[in-house]
């Protein structure tokens, strides 16, 4: 390897039949919070409800964000909406996070975004200064980022029916001749990358929303990684899978890789890049860091004889200096991730089951 209070039952009831283990939904009649806590439960929610409802063979690729062919354009679109709690914390907000989170999911299928649209979801009651404050990150984001907001929409709920201000953003940019990146591309001798240190956006919001010292301020890592897939893309368009480990964090990025692609992965747990300040907040929370939401972080799976390159290229730009090698795609354990620990031994990384930390993003 190289160097709220629930709504009266539907009138209709879901055919629960073809419904699939582990936790199947018919065991959860009503929404949890683990439902979008991007793990085994919301996967089981959007597999078994929401794909059967829409159908569509781009929807059922199941990435950050479609490539559609239109007008001879290959094009990314991508949609994502923004419930964190607080709205501002260190590192960043929640109108970073709108654009930043969509720019990314765009960036994961090779595509530079150009155009966003933005809902603001606003609560009655809510300070118009905080408002303002939202918009205005949001739009200094977007110009950081190099991409439009070009349309938009506001609505209004009573009192009590939200929590100050919900954002949905929605992009589009142009996928480059060539680039074909998505998560079923992934091969045995893949190396697997991830550009720097992990779990520092998650334990930023649990810090300032529980009012948690440890010592040292933790800053979000929240940022756009448009301009780092660029470098990669520039020493080899051939990059097989890009991902953002957000909700989940590493270990469900990893894991939804290896069941896209059926193949399996194996790390190693010490080659894992986990700064102090996160790992000694996870122990005193009980946290896996692995586990953790990163807004600033991709995984890259790459061609074995273009790594050395490919790594080269992140670490000499800003967003990728901590790039660091974590392992590798293997033909054994299809669908699944395991880690060499520090002791020696082998452990199998799960995909999350429901959420750690609820509404980071």
């Amino acid at each position: 390897m190289p160097s709220e209070a629930p709504s009266e039952a539907p009138s209709e009831a879901p055919d629960f039949s073809g419904w699939s283990c582990p936790l199947p939904l018919r065991d959860h009649p009503r929404v949890l919070m683990g439902h979008g806590g991007g793990g085994a439960m919301s996967a089981e929610l959007v597999e078994n409800i929401f794909v059967p409802a829409f159908g569509g063979v781009a929807l059922a690729a199941l990435g950050d964000s479609a490539v559609l062919e239109l007008g001879g354009a290959r094009l990314a679109f991508s949609t994502d909406s923004y419930v964190v709690r607080p709205l501002f914390f260190p590192g960043g907000s929640i109108g970073d996070l709108a654009v930043n989170g969509t720019v990314n999911d765009l960036a994961m299928s090779g595509a530079r975004a150009a155009y966003l649209s933005c809902g603001f979801i606003l609560e009655e009651g809510v300070e118009m200064a905080v408002v303002d404050r939202v918009a205005r990150a949001l739009g200094a984001a977007a110009r950081l980022a190099g991409v439009e907001v070009a349309t938009g929409d506001t609505k209004v709920v009573e009192a009590g029916h939200g929590d100050g201000v919900y954002l949905n953003t929605a992009g589009i940019g142009l996928v480059p001749a060539g680039v074909d990146i998505r998560p079923q591309r992934a091969a045995p001798g893949d190396v697997v990358i991830v550009s720097g240190e992990i779990g520092l956006h998650g334990v930023a919001i649990m810090s300032v929303r529980e009012g948690l010292e440890f010592g040292v301020e933790i800053e979000s890592d929240c940022a756009a990684l448009g301009g780092l897939v660029d470098a990669m893309l520039a020493v080899t368009p051939d990059l097989h899978v890009l991902r953002d480990p957000t909700r989940g964090g590493l270990a469900a990025a990893l894991n939804e890789i290896a069941a896209a692609a059926g193949v399996g992965v194996r790390i190693g747990e010490r080659a894992v890049p986990v700064p102090p300040q996160v790992a000694n907040a996870c122990a005193v929370l009980g946290l896996d860091p692995m586990y953790v939401a990163n807004e600033g972080k991709l995984v890259a799976f790459v061609p074995r004889e273009q790594a050395d390159a490919v790594l080269a290229a992140m670490r000499a730009h800003p967003l990728g200096a901590g790039a660091t090698v974590i392992g590798e795609c293997v033909a054994e354990h299809p669908g699944m991730v395991v880690a060499r620990t520090a002791l020696g031994g082998t452990r199998v990384v799960d995909l999350p089951m429901g959420e750690q930390l609820p509404r980071i993003c």
